[in-house]
């Protein structure tokens, strides 16, 4: 096994990989400051070696990284010889373009190696064994009415996370809508780059005054330099303006905490060193999803032990689910089978 917090993988043996793109239906409208979506679209990846292991990964073809589904499936395809031949998580990024096809990969080798090795994943990465984490309940953008009726129906989510990002007076009512349907909850607030640098300082005190216990990416990737000059009565997570550990040292001094994402980072090996990396820094962390089955939610729940928060409630948006789910009961989300992934 590993050392402590290190993400070390044996090169796959050869094997045989299957691409399969994915299309799953929401249960309802899910909408955030820069749209709205009925469905996702998702590429599963399968290795499977002579002896019949398998290793699986799912990622989310990211349009705001320029991703399609079919480009993404175009660079798996043009990567097959290599891959089949037999790689290392540690390839993949001079391999791979995309970073849908990074993630997918990265998962079923690891998912692989776990099989062929009969050690689970969290055990060859030097983490400590899962254990079940409440995870917050997403609310999509609607008017206040419609929000707080949701926070009502969600009383057994003691964390909810509301889709912000509109118009700084609409925006507070829904935040004032909410806390006044669940004032037991706790709140994180997610603007998805949808605030003005001059609205900054009465949003955040009105989240301060509301007791929100995060504020995520309120204003644009590029544009945040104001994070830096205000006071932050709230802690202020970065999520667009975060891609990797490069980015760490630029941001410090506008956020306190990162969202760690899978599908942004380029899959669970560098996701896990971001984490590490950020926590180094003293910066707190939020483990996230892109919405997606339980196949993607289970490699990101081991980065749990990490996150003073995890946000993967992505399964529950879906009309189905990968199979075997994750087991949610309420909020509590349980660790994944090694049936799901991770041996």
């Amino acid at each position: 096994m590993s050392g402590p917090w290190t993400a070390e993988v044996p090169a796959a043996l050869p094997c045989h990989m299957q691409v399969q793109a994915q299309s799953w239906p929401l249960r309802r409208t899910f909408t955030i400051a820069r749209g709205s979506r009925t469905q996702v679209q998702t590429v599963i990846v399968s290795l499977v070696d002579v002896h019949g292991h398998a290793g699986r990964g799912e990622a989310v073809p990211y349009p705001r990284h320029g991703e399609t589904p079919q480009q993404v499936l175009a660079d798996l395809e043009q990567a097959r010889t290599a891959i089949e031949a037999g790689v290392s998580v540690h390839d993949l990024p001079q391999l791979l373009r995309t970073l849908a096809a990074r993630t997918a990969v990265d998962c079923a080798l690891w998912d692989l190696a776990a099989r062929q090795q009969h050690t689970p994943v969290w055990q060859l990465a030097g983490l400590p064994r899962p254990e079940p984490r409440i995870t917050a309940c997403t609310i999509s953008l609607d008017t206040p009415h419609n929000m707080a009726q949701e926070a009502r129906e969600r009383a057994d989510y003691p964390l909810l996370k509301l889709k912000l990002g509109g118009e700084a007076n609409e925006d507070l009512e829904r935040l004032a809508a909410v806390r006044a349907a669940r004032p037991d909850a706790d709140l994180i607030i997610d603007a998805n780059e949808g605030w003005r640098a001059a609205d900054l300082p009465r949003l955040l005190a009105a989240c301060a005054q509301a007791g929100v216990a995060l504020v995520e990416q309120p204003l644009p990737a590029g544009e945040d330099e104001a994070l830096a000059e205000i006071e932050r009565p709230v802690p202020v997570c970065a999520d667009e303006s975060l891609r990797g550990p490069e980015d760490l040292r630029d941001i410090a001094n506008r956020y306190d905490a990162v969202n760690v994402k899978l599908d942004k980072a380029g899959g669970f090996t560098p996701a896990l060193a971001l984490a590490r990396q950020a926590r180094e820094s003293g910066l707190k962390v939020m483990v996230g999803c892109m919405l997606a089955s339980s196949l993607a939610m289970a490699p990101a729940f081991l980065l749990a032990p990490l996150a003073e928060w995890i946000d993967l409630d992505g399964p529950l948006l879906l009309a189905q689910d990968a199979q075997p789910p994750i087991r949610f009961e309420g909020a509590l989300m349980h660790p994944p089978t090694g049936a799901l992934w991770g041996g």
